[in-house]
């Protein structure tokens, strides 16, 4: 098969299961070798949404920085392109509440004590209401026909949401974490998901934080202790292994 990404890492290796499935085996991580099969793996993309990565929305109106968030737009980029020519799970996330708020509690509106607050006007609309421009994933990551959109009312994917379903139904054991924040939603569902059995693969250039060392010190966190909650590498090692399986797999195999 041609190569689909680039020069594959020597460091992916591959192997098969008694019945008969790949296993991969990516070396180029924190803090040991990750196995996984592909046909069991999907990638999930975190809040990828206009009020956290665009002037005028929610994550501005903290007083942030969005360009910090807006640099990990090109990798994840790169990374949903070769998931979708893998035909990987993919499944996006969008933060945000209903328009009534009444999935808000109180504790999180007067948070921060900010103005505009969720559920005030900004140029983008009403800040994290569902179906307000702002609410929406930017342009350039915004999901094709079949990827699962998954709107949540906090900063886990899985609370209060169909995401472990989803994830049962499909036999789904790894996934790959993209997104933002780093120490805000990215965490807290790498952590949900480590409590429900998933391994979690976070690639650190395709996550970040409006605070530089919050990302830095998230991503120690995740692969602390033998990797209490996770791995840790980058985007190019995870696309090395895609273009491995891709050469190794059967036509049907996905």
């Amino acid at each position: 098969m041609k190569a689909l990404f680039g020069r594959c890492d020597l460091s992916v290796t591959k192997k098969w299961h008694k019945q008969g499935a790949i296993i991969m085996i990516i070396s180029d991580v924190e803090p040991y070798p990750l196995e996984f099969t592909p046909e069991t793996m999907a990638v999930i993309i975190i809040d990828m949404q206009r009020d956290f990565l665009e002037e005028g929305g929610f994550g501005a109106s903290l007083g942030n920085d969005v360009s910090l968030l807006r640099k990990v737009i090109n990798p994840i980029k790169t990374v949903l392109r070769a998931a979708r020519e893998m035909k990987l799970l993919i499944i996006h996330t969008r933060e945000g509440h209903e328009p009534d708020l009444s999935d808000a509690p109180i504790s999180k509106l007067k948070r921060g004590q900010i103005s505009p607050g969720i559920g005030q006007s900004g140029p983008m609309g009403r800040l994290l209401v569902r179906g307000e421009p702002g609410h929406e994933i930017i342009p350039e990551l915004y999901p094709e026909e079949g990827e699962q959109v998954i709107d949540k009312p906090g900063k886990g994917a899985f609370f209060a949401t169909e995401l472990d379903n989803i994830l049962g139904n499909k036999n789904i054991k790894t996934l790959v974490v993209c997104g933002v924040t780093t120490e805000v939603c990215v965490h807290t569902t790498v952590r949900e998901a480590n409590d429900r059995g998933y391994e979690c693969l976070v690639l650190e250039d395709c996550v970040s934080s409006y605070f530089p060392n919050f990302h830095d010190i998230g991503m120690e966190m995740i692969k602390a202790q033998g990797g209490i909650f996770g791995w840790v590498s980058s985007s190019k090692s995870f696309l090395d292994v895609l273009e491995k399986t891709a050469e190794n797999s059967e036509p049907n195999y996905f």
